[in-house]
């Protein structure tokens, strides 16, 4: 008899041609880690919203001298800011994770440049005045994307990264 295709290591059939492979363990654990972040965001964009009620007694503090108008204007671009951001944020960890997931390459390089982004915003969190808990995210978020990053690029990783037709 013969067999219609060969078969790897383990007695796994190995894909047609043109085909990529199942994603590698380290992938896998990328992909997980992603998700994870998504969920941290989601998390923390929901406190965000939660802790935005006290935001206009916190500026009518610090700037006893700015009109009711103004601290009004600088509440809603608040809330604004913080919607979009948080909903931009766990959208990009879910559209990296599906993409990186699926074997695209230039997710995985374009996940790199979001941690490099996230590494620079966290430098400027340390230069300012932020809140604790807000910290703490921001660390947990940081580690995550670490993670993420090392699993993305190691060498059985990048195996998976190459278009099918050089595999």
């Amino acid at each position: 008899m013969y067999e219609s295709y060969p078969t790897g290591q383990a007695g796994q059939q190995l894909p047609e041609p043109g085909q990529r492979p199942p994603a590698p363990q380290s992938v896998q654990i990328a992909v997980r880690l992603m998700y994870a972040g998504a969920a941290v965001s989601a998390i923390s964009f929901i406190l965000g919203l939660v802790t935005l009620g006290s935001l206009k007694h916190t500026i009518q503090t610090q700037h006893p001298s700015y009109s009711a108008s103004k601290v009004n204007t600088l509440v809603d671009s608040s809330i604004a800011l913080v919607v979009v951001v948080g909903i931009i944020g766990i959208a990009l960890w879910l559209w990296m994770a599906r993409a990186n997931g699926a074997g695209k390459n230039w997710a995985r390089i374009t996940g790199t440049v979001f941690f490099g982004i996230d590494t620079l915003d966290m430098l400027g969190l340390f230069a300012g005045t932020h809140n604790a808990i807000s910290v703490v995210f921001a660390i947990v978020t940081w580690l995550i994307g670490l993670g993420t990053v090392i699993m993305l690029w190691r060498r059985e990783s990048s195996a998976y990264f190459k278009p099918p037709l050089y595999q």
